[in-house]
């Protein structure tokens, strides 16, 4: 299973939910920023790599359904709901998208 974490710039919390999953034996992760400076920007081929795209703001996802119809309309996407206002792995912020996404993987993906 393919899970994309999306944020703007993909240097702080996007980046953050990929380090903290990406040795977990369930799923393989990657992220992406919306923003064109983005570390690592979405593009077409990633969101349709994805299996589920986690954005960690309701304008990420309105970013990929402006920019992205089709794909916007084919695939799951779950809004985070987690501000832009923490430092790369950041204890709190590692804390959050941990809270989260597990809540998230256990009602959304794991059934």
């Amino acid at each position: 299973m393919n899970i994309l974490f999306v944020c703007t710039a993909n240097k702080l919390r996007s980046l953050s939910a990929e380090h903290i999953y990406r040795n977990d034996k369930r799923f393989v992760v990657k992220s992406a920023g919306t923003a064109k400076g983005a570390a690592s920007a979405i593009s077409k081929d990633i969101l349709e790599w994805a299996d589920y795209i986690l954005v960690m703001e309701k304008t990420h996802r309105n970013q990929i359904r402006k920019d992205y119809p089709a794909i916007y309309a084919n695939k799951k996407i779950i809004c985070m709901y987690i501000p832009d206002e923490y430092d790369y792995m950041d204890a709190e912020l590692e804390k959050l998208i941990q809270h989260k996404f597990e809540y998230i993987y256990s009602k959304f993906i794991a059934t």
